[in-house]
């Protein structure tokens, strides 16, 4: 047995204390937990960050937990029970009874599971996995809904973990909670709001890894990738702490004699969120950080595939100090999202996926009199130049391949303008160094997709494109890895390929490359403005006057310059265009709190000498000296 003294936080409360709640363990006799690092003995690792619950990463049942009159909580486990639940530096082969990496015990885990899963046979047995809980008015509740979907690791295909299709009940307790919440958040002081946002990202950074854990585990990307997920979601955290500026409203005095003019931006309500399974931890934090610092509460719906950095984003929001009801966590699928579009007292939703779902969340928003923004999907293109730079076919080998292709902003499609083609030569050179394999495995640059259906519909997309005329520069398909019956594709390339080709006018989403040609840099651009979508595009040059051309002309929201994926900081908003979006108000920055804000205008005549504004006519304003 290995003995470890794990420490906690004086000014927060740590994960470990509601690991201990949720097994019915008081943790009011500790008054603080130390700190110390401890390693892993197999791997040499840390294997504890700052107020994380390491007896939550390794399992540890309430047996193996004592207190100590001097407030120190000692955890004891063997060395296996550690090893088998953190990220190793190799990937195991996968059994017919166990996932590679299963998910580690945790508050927003039950195993009360019952009922039917995704092919509707029953879900119990004596090894079954976990069921995700519901998170409502700041408890995890355990749904009572007998259906269920699978959450599978996408190396394996094992399923890890169940998620409920939440009951209409369960989802209208979250919208009460949410609504009672709000009457009291909405009081809150800004400052007050931004010091919790202030905690929150603190106890995010702290929970860096455990939150890439659980994105690898449930959706395959690398565990650098799924790290750079959570840490872009962050920088929108650390923004909703200086909020306040962008809640000022605007004013004016003196419209007429004693007669003055103030606009306020108030929050809206209860306001939701419905997420992509492609980046479990960013868009969650797109959404419910600006829309509560702005002083409306939240019911967000995860991915019914990749729900688990949610809910741990959810357990630390309430470790940071967020009132109970302000965040809510329901799960399912379209019958979830039916009910955010119809619910009368939620006023509005945020959305990023696909633009058949998206579209259908807009109409039925919109008609219900929501708020929509939807962010849908995208056709990426860059433009090389013949005096491309020389990291070109690096940069775009690495944004078209990265994540397996599975990014709303992967640079899917290259336009080569003359004797620029010659760089695809490059370009597959670089893509054939890419390692394919588990995301947990060190070395591995190309994850797995998301779910055997993605991996058909991508090789037999470039299996029609092939047919109706492209050239094969490099086949992904039918990738196999050692130990592992997930759904690898490896990166492939396509050239030749014509703008009417199904590989050009399908978003793929998974990591193949389209390579196109034109004459000039005006083509190019036509090009690019006669695709109907507009979430980003680049252009690799060293001629500034061809850039700014570029940019200027260009029909595109979001525009890189020698910059493969130009994702907006948050001080910006994501300003994706055309097809990308439905609705007009962007994501985060000054777009996003406009979102979740309302104006309110008031006028005030407080004339000290008390003139009469009444009567049956036009009241025209000004100094009333003034000869009309």
């Amino acid at each position: 047995m290995m003995a470890f003294r794990l420490p906690g936080l004086h000014r927060r409360r740590s994960l470990t204390g509601a690991y201990l709640s949720s097994r019915g363990t008081s943790s009011s006799a500790v008054t603080s937990v130390l700190l110390r690092t401890a390693s892993s003995p197999r791997t040499g690792r840390p294997l504890a960050s700052a107020s994380s619950s390491l007896a939550s990463r390794a399992g540890v049942s309430a047996s193996h937990v004592s207190f100590k009159r001097t407030g120190e909580l000692s955890l004891a486990f063997t060395a296996t029970s550690i090893s088998s639940h953190l990220p190793s530096t190799s990937c195991r082969a996968n059994s017919s009874l166990a996932s590679a990496h299963p998910l580690p015990a945790a508050p927003w885990l039950t195993h009360n599971t019952s009922g039917t899963d995704s092919m509707g046979t029953s879900a119990v047995t004596s090894r079954s996995p976990p069921k995700y809980a519901n998170f409502i008015n700041g408890q995890f509740v355990a749904s009572e809904s007998t259906r269920l979907i699978d959450v599978t690791d996408p190396a394996t295909n094992s399923v890890i973990a169940y998620v409920p299709q939440s009951s209409t009940e369960e989802m209208q307790m979250a919208t009460d909670a949410a609504k009672a919440a709000y009457l009291k958040w909405r009081e809150v002081p800004v400052q007050q709001r931004q010091r919790i946002m202030l905690q929150l990202q603190g106890l995010i950074r702290d929970n860096h890894d455990e939150l890439a854990y659980l994105i690898t585990a449930e959706q395959g990307k690398t565990l650098s990738d799924a790290r750079g997920d959570v840490f872009r979601g962050l920088e929108v955290v650390e923004s909703a702490c200086s909020i306040g500026d962008l809640l000022l409203g605007e004013t004016i005095e003196n419209l007429a004699d004693g007669l003055d003019c103030v606009s306020y931006r108030q929050p809206l309500g209860v306001c939701s969120g419905v997420c992509p399974f492609n980046f479990p931890a960013m868009i969650p934090l797109w959404m419910f950080p600006i829309a509560i610092t702005a002083g409306n509460s939240f019911i967000i719906k995860p991915s019914e595939k990749t729900p688990g950095a949610c809910m741990m984003l959810a357990q630390l929001a309430k470790e940071a100090g967020l009132p109970d009801g302000v965040l809510n966590v329901i799960h399912g699928a379209k019958d979830a999202v039916d009910y955010l579009c119809d619910a009368p007292d939620i006023r509005a939703i945020s959305f990023v996926g696909s633009n058949t779902t998206g579209e259908y969340i807009h109409a039925r928003g919109t008609s219900n009199g929501k708020r929509v923004q939807a962010n849908l999907g995208a056709k990426n293109h860059s433009v090389i130049l013949p005096d491309y730079p020389k990291t070109t076919a690096k940069a775009i080998a690495g944004a078209a391949f990265g994540a397996a292709g599975q990014r709303c902003m992967a640079l899917s499609a290259a336009v080569f303008v003359g004797d620029a083609k010659a760089v695809v030569t490059d370009i597959v050179e670089e893509a054939k160094k890419f390692t394919v394999g588990c995301g947990f495995t060190e070395g591995v640059d190309v994850g797995p997709l998301i779910s055997p259906e993605s991996k058909t519909r991508v090789e037999q997309l470039v299996t029609q494109a092939i047919e109706q005329g492209a050239k094969l520069e490099l086949d992904g398909r039918g990738t196999l890895v050692n130990g592992y019956t997930g759904n690898f594709v490896a990166p492939t390339i396509l050239s030749n390929v014509d703008p009417s080709n199904i590989a050009h006018k399908e978003e793929i989403f998974g990591p193949v490359l389209v390579c196109l040609e034109a004459n000039t840099l005006d083509d190019a651009i036509e090009l690019i403005n006669n695709n109907p979508y507009g979430n980003g595009c680049a252009i690799f040059t060293q001629n500034g006057a061809c850039a700014r051309k570029f940019q200027h002309e260009i029909d595109v929201g979001q525009v890189g310059i020698n910059v493969p994926i130009p994702v907006p900081l948050p001080f910006f908003s994501f300003t994706g265009s055309r097809g990308s979006i439905r609705g007009d108000i962007h994501f985060y920055g000054k777009q996003g709190v406009n979102f979740y804000t309302q104006i309110k205008t008031i006028t005030s005549n407080w004339q000290y000498t008390g003139a009469d504004l009444g009567g049956t006519t036009m009241p025209v304003l000004g100094n009333k000296n003034e000869v009309r």
